[in-house]
């Protein structure tokens, strides 16, 4: 008998004198839990947001159309960004005053040339206010995972109020589950036994978010 031939057998057995439930999952498993902790107004909601990346170390800056393109020019060279990578559907304007070359987003693109561009810009697809997090799905103005993995600082543009949902049940939601999805939560960071944070590990040191109104 084999290891596979074991473990089942225990798992039959212990399913033995449970009643079978045949009604289908989505009735068998409650789905009573919270979509939302406490009534928040979407200004209310905006600010949790903004209050949670700050909490996981990401920098959050607010702009309006007009402003944005002047921001985003004055972070990449607060960061020295010689190169900056630029996925196809991003919106021209948010670059237009941008100086940094640009690297558009290729598939031919290998992983030591982008080790060499300094920053990214996208946008995103939904944020959670309450965790705090922003999630890419590979659209036009987000370009392919790894060019949101690889460069060292990270511009994300999350336009407020349409793209920020309070939970984790209204994300999933407004999510197609067969897109790549990326879910950020601050800069990469890792700690060791001794719990000495180290940021930049497995993406981006440095992450930028742009609440534009």
């Amino acid at each position: 008998m084999s290891s596979r031939d074991r473990i089942l057998g225990r798992v039959r057995r212990a399913l033995a004198d449970v009643t079978p439930d045949e009604r289908p999952y989505g009735q068998a498993v409650p789905r009573d839990y919270l979509r939302e902790h406490g009534e928040r107004t979407t200004g209310q909601t905006v600010e949790l947001l903004a209050e949670n990346l700050a909490d996981y170390r990401a920098i959050v800056h607010r702009a309006d159309a007009e402003e944005l393109p002047l921001l985003i020019m004055r972070l990449l060279a607060e960061h020295g960004a010689q190169e900056v990578l630029v996925p196809s559907g991003l919106p021209p304007q948010w670059m237009a005053a941008a100086d940094p070359v640009r690297i558009h987003d290729r598939a031919s693109s290998t992983t030591q040339r982008l080790d060499r561009v300094d920053s990214v810009v996208t946008g995103c697809a939904v944020a959670i206010a309450e965790t705090g997090t922003i999630v890419l799905d590979g659209s036009p103005d987000q370009g392919r995972r790894r060019i949101s993995l690889i460069p060292d600082h990270h511009i994300c543009v999350v336009r407020v109020p349409g793209q920020v949902v309070s939970s984790v049940p209204q994300a999933l939601e407004r999510l197609d589950p067969v897109r790549p999805l990326t879910w950020i939560s601050g800069p990469s960071a890792t700690s060791d036994i001794e719990l000495d944070r180290v940021e930049g590990v497995h993406g981006p040191r440095k992450l930028e978010v742009i609440l534009l109104s």
